[in-house]
């Protein structure tokens, strides 16, 4: 079947398992899902969607999200998007076959739902990780591209080889993170409710070069100072000056004193304030980040590695999203994410543990064996949601193999052999092209082969002699029907009031 086909085949078979077009409020995608906002949250049938072929898990947050990995899921997107307009202009509006129910008790019925789904994970401080994630998450794509450039660049640099070719390669890698803090204030000003073009001018002046002739604190300011902090918080205040003004400024008069007064109040601030405080929190950052690594060594590895993926199910790993972007603007790498991506080796060796520990439980091992070749490559949530999750204590175990491979990585770093990636996004053995480091191509990419063979190993042994009490192998270790298979591959049937589980994303 042609590539398009199958994406064609994967997203009609989605549609009427998510309630059809009608069922569909909004669509979007990050690196790895396919984030729908749905009218009616009873119309969708978890099981039938999870057994399509190309769907790896379910998600539901503020959101519902179907896992189809990276690659796949930004090209199904377009397909699943062709088809709900398709749809929508074909069948009617939901309620209007319904007349029974009126569209004003159709609408309070999905809203009480929406709201009661969202309760557990509306607290203001996830909300705005959030909304920083759907700041920052939109420049992945051109973070990996760039990265890579970079790394081909450097290589090719080293080597002495198409000296022509690289002052380009440079251009191309570089272009995009000088301009990166326009990029973050346009998305900030989009997120929080303002006119995208006007958090982009006002973010733009921090990289504009005649700053350097302006003086704050007593301090000549430098093009750049604050980077994307700072223009997330020029954004942010744009965005609040836009709708004063907007309340305030009579219509007649509001297309032209707005936009103006929008600028030039955030930009006086921004000038004169925002950049010199975001630029000493950069410092801070880059500068904790080292001697965290310098002093702490293996063991802010191993704690950092460990409790990754406890975050992530927190939805607390949305934080450092903004650190990572800094640490790559400041040093051109973050030193962090190498460490992170150790949790993802510990779930892989924890898998492999399991599938030779329950030899009878055909289904489990064909989750393992199908899920295995996507979390080398980093994605994680086939076995998170299939295997370690779902069986409880391997996923502590798996925790166990991060923080092992995090402690590995970390050791290096404090000898003085710093392991960074040059963007954000990837994980596993998709890394590899996005590493950097202080001592040369070689010695990075060998210690983050050897921080994912350790986290492998160690995850592996402690889920092979401490992943499975006596009970569990009891339970699990048992030939299984294939009608059986959801059971075994999630621990036990879903029921409405279980704990929603969220996988590493993003």
């Amino acid at each position: 079947m042609a590539t398009e086909d199958k994406n064609r085949a994967t997203a009609t078979a989605i549609l009427p398992l998510v309630g059809g077009a009608a069922n569909v409020s909004s669509i979007a995608h990050c690196m790895t899902r396919l984030r729908l906002g749905l009218h009616d949250r009873s119309l969708v049938d978890d099981e039938a969607l999870k057994a399509v072929p190309a769907v790896m898990g379910v998600v539901e947050d503020d959101t519902y999200q179907i896992v189809l990995g990276p690659g796949t899921v930004a090209r199904v997107t377009p397909e699943f998007e062709q088809l709900v307009e398709e749809g929508r202009a074909a069948a009617p509006e939901p309620g209007e076959a319904a007349p029974s129910v009126s569209a004003e008790e159709l609408a309070a019925q999905g809203a009480a739902m929406k709201a009661a789904r969202k309760a557990k994970n509306a607290t203001p401080f996830k909300l705005f990780l959030r909304r920083v994630a759907n700041i920052f998450v939109p420049l992945i794509p051109a973070l990996i591209g760039c990265g890579i450039i970079a790394g081909l660049n450097g290589l090719l640099v080293n080597l002495g080889w198409l000296t022509s070719v690289t002052p380009a390669l440079a251009a191309m890698a570089s272009g995009f993170m000088a301009l990166i803090a326009v990029f973050v204030g346009y998305n900030t000003a989009k997120e929080f409710g303002g006119t995208p073009i006007l958090g982009g001018a006002v973010a733009a002046i921090i990289v504009f070069p005649g700053v350097a002739n302006i003086e704050a604190f007593g301090q000549k300011l430098s093009p750049g100072q604050g980077g994307v902090l700072g223009a997330l918080g020029a954004a942010v205040l744009a965005v609040y000056v836009e709708k004063w003004c907007r309340r305030w400024v009579p219509e007649a008069l509001d297309v032209l004193v707005t936009p103006t007064l929008t600028v030039l109040v955030s930009g006086l601030v921004t000038i004169f304030g925002l950049m010199y405080v975001a630029g000493e929190i950069s410092t801070a950052i880059g500068t904790f980040a080292d001697w965290l690594l310098s002093n702490g060594g293996a063991g802010a590895g191993f704690v950092l590695g460990g409790l990754f993926l406890p975050l992530v199910m927190l939805g607390l790993h949305q934080a450092l999203i903004p650190i990572h972007t800094t640490l790559i603007e400041q040093q051109g790498y973050t030193v962090l994410l190498p460490i992170l991506a150790m949790a993802g080796a510990g779930q892989v060796g924890a898998a492999a543990a399991v599938y030779f520990r329950l030899p009878r439980n055909e289904s489990i091992r064909r989750t393992i064996k199908s899920a295995l070749p996507a979390g080398l490559l980093g994605v994680g949530e086939p076995l998170i949601y299939g295997v370690s999750l779902p069986l409880g204590r391997p996923f502590i175990t798996a925790c166990v193999g991060g923080a092992f491979g995090g402690g590995f990585i970390g050791l290096f770093n404090q000898l003085g052999d710093k392991v960074g990636s040059t963007a954000i996004g990837p994980s596993g053995w998709a890394l590899f092209p996005l590493l950097d480091g202080n001592h040369g191509l070689g010695t990075t990419a060998a210690i983050y082969a050897g921080g994912l063979l350790v986290g492998y190993f160690a995850g592996f042994l402690a889920t092979y002699f401490f992943g499975f009490s006596k009970d569990l192998l009891t339970e699990f270790n048992v030939s299984q029907e294939p009608a059986e298979s959801t059971v075994a591959a999630t621990g036990g049937p879903t029921t409405p009031d279980a704990p929603a589980k969220e996988p590493a994303g993003v």
